[in-house]
C-alpha cells in the first residue's frame, strides 16, 4: 500500500492530500523501514538496552526509492548504555527517529529503560519506552486542480493549512542474549495512540476542522548469532526481523560474513519487497555501515533503489567494582 500511495504521489499532488486518510488502515507507514536492523535494535525493542559493556551510539539515514518524487527519507539515532542502580544491572537509552513522505512528517522521541534478570545461562531483558509521537501534514502545499474529476478545491476532508498533533507513546519488550545468540519480542504504539491533526495555533470547537491520524500498535520479532568457523578468522552472522500490526505481516532476514572482528559484508532479503546488499567496517571505537536495497516490485520501473548509511561509536565501560577505591603507591623499592 505504500508503494501505491508514493506512486501516485509522484502523478499528482491530490493522493498526497490523501495520505491522511490511507495512513489510518497501512502498516509499516507508523515506524520507519531500515536495512541495518541489526544494529539498531533498540529502535523496535527498549529491552534490548544495555545488552553489552558497551556505551553504543548509532545515527544514519535512509533514501527510500531513489528517482520517486516525495519518496520517504528516514533518519534516526539511537544511545544505549548498562548501569549499576541499588547493584543491579539496568540498561538505559534514548531514540530519536524522524521520517517524511509526502506532505507528511512524523517525529519520534522515546526514553527507553530495561531491567536485567539472568536465566537459563543467558540473561533476560524487559523494556519500556516512554516518548512523544509527532505528526505534521502540510495542507498548505495541496494543488487541486478546478478540472479535478474526484475532489473540489473546496473540499472540507482534504486540509488546506498545515496541521499537526502530537500524542504520548509507549512502547514494551523483552530480549534474551546467551553468548552469540540473541532475540527479542516487542510491541511499539502499545496503546494505539490517535494523533488529533489540527491547524497551528488553533483550538477545539473554533470553527476549524480536525482530523485523526492513529499510530497502529506493531509487533517485532528479532533474533539472530554470530557462528565463528573454525580455524578461519571469519564469523557468519544470520538475522531475521518479522514485523506485524496483526492485519498484515512481513519479514526479512540477512546473512553477513564479517572479517577479524571488523569489516563485513551481507546479503538479504525483505518478503516481497526487496534484495539487499550491506557493506560494514569496525575500526576501533567506530561503526561505518552502507546498504543498498533492488526492489523486487514493480516500482523498480521508476526508482534505481534505497540507500542507508549509519555511523557509529562505541565505548567500553568497566561495571565491576573491583577497582572502586582502588589506588596506585609511590613507593619506590
Amino acid at each position: 500500500m505504500k508503494r501505491t500511495i508514493l506512486i501516485t504521489l509522484r502523478r499528482t499532488a491530490i493522493a498526497a492530500a490523501m495520505l491522511i486518510a490511507a495512513a489510518v488502515a497501512a502498516m509499516a507507514q507508523t515506524d520507519a523501514q531500515f536495512t541495518q536492523y541489526y544494529q539498531v535494535p533498540t529502535y523496535y525493542n527498549p529491552a534490548a538496552t544495555g545488552t553489552s559493556d558497551l556505551l553504543r551510539l548509532r545515527a544514519g539515514g535512509r533514501m527510500q526509492w531513489v528517482g520517486i518524487d516525495n519518496a520517504p527519507k528516514s533518519y534516526l539515532l539511537t544511545a544505549d548504555m548498562p548501569v549499576k542502580l541499588a547493584g543491579k544491572r539496568i540498561g538505559v537509552g534514548l531514540v530519536a527517529e524522524s521520517e517524511s513522505q509526502g506532505l507528511f512528517r512524523s517525529m519520534l522521541i522515546g526514553a527507553q529503560g530495561s531491567y536485567k534478570i539472568k536465566l537459563w545461562g543467558g540473561m533476560l531483558g524487559v523494556g519500556l519506552q516512554l516518548g512523544m509521537y509527532d505528526q505534521k501534514f502540510r495542507g498548505s502545499e495541496v494543488f487541486i486542480p478546478d478540472d479535478n474529476d474526484f475532489h473540489e478545491p473546496g473540499d472540507d476532508a482534504i486540509p488546506t493549512t498545515d496541521i499537526h498533533g502530537t500524542a504520548f507513546d509507549i512502547a514494551i519488550g523483552a530480549w534474551y542474549t546467551r553468548k552469540n545468540i540473541w532475540a527479542g519480542l516487542s510491541l511499539t504504539h502499545s496503546t494505539s495512540p490517535a494523533i488529533t491533526l489540527k491547524s497551528e495555533g488553533s483550538e477545539s470547537g473554533t470553527g476549524t476542522h480536525e482530523y485523526e491520524f492513529k499510530a497502529n500498535r506493531t509487533a517485532y520479532f528479532m533474533a539472530g548469532c554470530n557462528i565463528p568457523i573454525n580455524n578461519t578468522l571469519i564469523e557468519v552472522m544470520p538475522s531475521v526481523l518479522v514485523k506485524t500490526d496483526f492485519t498484515f505481516t512481513t519479514g526479512e532476514a540477512n546473512v553477513r560474513a564479517r572479517f577479524r572482528k571488523m569489516f563485513s559484508l551481507g546479503v538479504g532479503y525483505r518478503y516481497n519487497d526487496a534484495v539487499t546488499l550491506s557493506l560494514g567496517a569496525e575500526l576501533k571505537n567506530f561503526y561505518i555501515g552502507y546498504s543498498y536495497d533492488y526492489s523486487t516490485s514493480a516500482i523498480a520501473k521508476a526508482s534505481s533503489g534505497s540507500h542507508e548509511v549509519f555511523l557509529g561509536y562505541s565505548l567500553k565501560l568497566d561495571l565491576s567494582e573491583k577497582n572502586k577505591n582502588k589506588h596506585k603507591s609511590i613507593r619506590i623499592m
